[in-house]
C-alpha cells in the first residue's frame, strides 16, 4: 500500500535511513511528507511511532489506492 505521511516540522535528507523506505519530500509550507510503499499495517504503525517518539506532529496519514482513490484521516 502507498501511504502520504504529513508532519508539521521540516526534516531533510539526513532522516532518509530513518524513515526508510519512504522518500522525504519537504514541503515549501514548512511541512514534510513521506510518502511510499509501506508492506503493512505493522509497517506504517512503525513509522508512525516514530513520529511519535521523535515528538513531530503528525498532521495527516493519506493511504493511495492503486486505482488513485485516496483515503484520508486527519
Amino acid at each position: 500500500m502507498n501511504y502520504q505521511i504529513k508532519i508539521r516540522q521540516t526534516l531533510d535528507s539526513t532522516w532518509d535511513e530513518w524513515f526508510a523506505p519512504l522518500e522525504i519530500l519537504p514541503q515549501l509550507d514548512g511541512t514534510t511528507l513521506l510518502q511510499g510503499d509501506l508492506s503493512d499495517q505493522t509497517a506504517l504503525h512503525s513509522v508512525l511511532n516514530k513520529i511519535r517518539n521523535l515528538n513531530l506532529e503528525l498532521l495527516s496519514v493519506t493511504s493511495i489506492e492503486p486505482s488513485g482513490n485516496r483515503n484520508e484521516t486527519e
